[in-house]
C-alpha cells in the first residue's frame, strides 16, 4: 500500500532543494486523515531546519481536487463509540494536529507553493490559504461547505472568510457556497491561476531556477516563476452576484439575514437558488455558531481563533447537529438530516457558549502557538 502522503526533493540548479510534499489518497479526493497530517507536519518541520532547502511544494495526487476537506466520517464514529455528551479523544487529536499544521503553513520560515487543483474545500482550503503562493486551477471548485454536516468554517474560516470583501465571507460561511478560481483571488485564497497540466512545466522552472536560501528573496524569485504560467481568472462569481449578496447580508442579526437568504431560495440565479436552498437545509446551529465566530475574529490574532476554532470543534462533535449532519450525508447519505432546531434564530445564546467552552484540563492544547513554530 502506498504511502498516504509522498515526499521527494527536487535538486535546483543553484544546488538548494524543494521539497514536494503530495497528498496521496486520490479515491478519497485526498481527504485529510490524521496519519497524512502527522506525515506533513512532521516532514515540514524537517525541511524548516534544513538549509539545504529552499523552499516546498505542497501537492496531491489524482486529476480530480487537491482535497475534499477533513475525514469527517472517522470523527462520526470516534463520536458514537465515545457517547453523547463525551468528548472523542480521537477529535482532540484531530482537531489540535490539524489546526497545528495549518498554523505552521501559515507562518512557515521558505517559500510554501500550494498547488490546488479541481475540488478543494474545507480542511483543504486550509492547507492553501496559510501558504506563501497559492496556485489554483482554472476549473477549480472551491467551498468552505460546513454547514452542510453540522459544523463551521474552521482551519481559521472564521478568520481569514472575515477579510474577504464585504460580507462575502459570511455569505459563503452560511452557505457553503461553491466558488471558483476568479473568486480564491479575489478573496486573496490564491495569486495565481494556472492550468493542472502545467504543473510538471512549474517544477521544471523550479528546478532550473537559482535560490538564495532566504524567504524574502526566494519569495520574489518563486512569485516571478508563476507569472510566466497564470492565466486570466473566470469571472468571480461573488462579483457577478455582489449586489444581491450585499443585499442579503446587510443586517445587523442573523435572524435578518436568515429572513433574506430563504428568500433567496425562488432567484431566477440557479447559482444563488441552490446557496439559499443550501443554507436553509444546512444546520441552523452552525449558522448561529458560524456568525458568532465570525463577529469575534474581526482583526483577531491567527494563534487565538484557532485556539478558540479548537475549542467550537470538540463541542460541536460533542453536540448532536455535527455527527447527524455526517450521518446524513456521509455514512447513510439519506440526505435528510434532524437538526436539534429548525431556524437559527431559535439557537440560544447559552448553546452557542456551551459549545464554545473549554473541555480540556489545564493549559489550552494549543497554548504555544505563537510561542514556537
Amino acid at each position: 500500500m502506498s504511502a498516504p502522503v509522498i515526499f521527494s526533493t527536487i535538486k535546483t540548479a543553484s544546488g538548494h532543494l524543494f521539497g514536494h510534499a503530495m497528498l496521496n489518497n486520490p479515491a478519497a479526493l485526498n481527504a485529510l486523515t490524521l496519519p497524512m497530517i502527522d506525515l506533513l507536519d512532521q516532514q515540514l518541520k524537517a525541511w524548516a531546519r534544513d538549509n539545504a532547502v529552499a523552499g516546498v511544494v505542497l501537492g496531491a495526487a489524482g486529476d480530480k481536487g487537491f482535497c475534499a476537506g477533513g475525514d469527517v466520517v472517522s470523527l462520526y464514529h470516534a463520536s458514537k463509540c465515545a457517547g453523547a455528551g463525551n468528548v472523542p479523544p480521537e477529535a482532540e487529536a484531530f482537531f489540535e494536529r490539524e489546526y497545528r499544521l495549518d498554523y505552521r503553513i501559515h507562518t512557515y520560515p521558505k517559500p510554501i507553493l500550494c498547488w490546488a487543483h479541481g475540488i478543494v474545500m474545507g480542511g483543504g482550503v486550509g492547507l492553501m490559504v496559510g501558504a506563501s503562493h497559492r496556485v489554483v486551477s482554472p476549473n477549480a471548485r472551491i467551498a468552505m461547505p460546513e454547514i452542510h454536516i453540522g459544523l463551521y468554517p474552521d482551519v481559521a474560516g472564521t478568520w481569514f472568510l472575515h477579510r474577504m470583501p464585504g460580507r462575502t465571507g459570511l455569505f459563503l460561511a452560511l452557505t457553503g457556497a461553491i466558488v471558483n478560481a476568479g473568486d480564491a483571488m479575489l478573496g486573496n485564497w490564491a495569486e495565481a491561476v494556472v492550468p493542472h497540466d502545467q504543473f510538471s512545466l512549474v517544477l521544471a522552472a523550479i528546478e532550473k531556477a537559482h535560490w538564495q536560501g532566504n524567504l524574502k528573496t526566494d519569495s520574489v524569485v518563486l512569485s516571478a516563476l508563476l507569472t510566466q504560467f497564470e492565466m486570466d481568472a473566470p469571472t468571480p462569481l461573488l462579483h457577478t452576484h455582489a449586489a444581491t449578496i450585499d443585499a442579503a447580508m446587510n443586517h445587523d442579526t442573523l435572524a435578518e439575514i436568515d429572513r433574506a437568504l430563504r428568500a433567496l431560495q425562488q432567484s431566477d440565479d440557479a447559482w444563488l437558488a441552490k446557496a439559499a436552498q443550501a443554507y436553509a437545509h444546512g444546520s441552523p446551529t452552525s449558522a448561529a455558531l458560524s456568525f458568532e465566530l465570525m463577529k469575534r475574529h474581526e482583526g483577531a490574532d491567527l494563534a487565538d481563533v484557532l485556539r478558540l476554532e479548537y475549542q467550537a470543534s470538540i463541542g460541536c462533535c460533542v453536540h448532536p447537529d455535527f455527527p447527524e449532519g455526517v450521518r446524513a450525508l456521509l455514512v447513510d447519505k439519506d440526505k435528510i438530516p434532524k437538526w436539534r432546531h429548525t431556524k437559527a434564530d431559535e439557537v440560544s445564546a447559552d448553546e452557542i457558549t456551551d459549545i464554545l467552552k473549554p473541555r480540556f484540563n489545564g493549559l489550552h492544547p494549543l497554548q504555544d502557538l505563537g510561542e514556537t513554530h
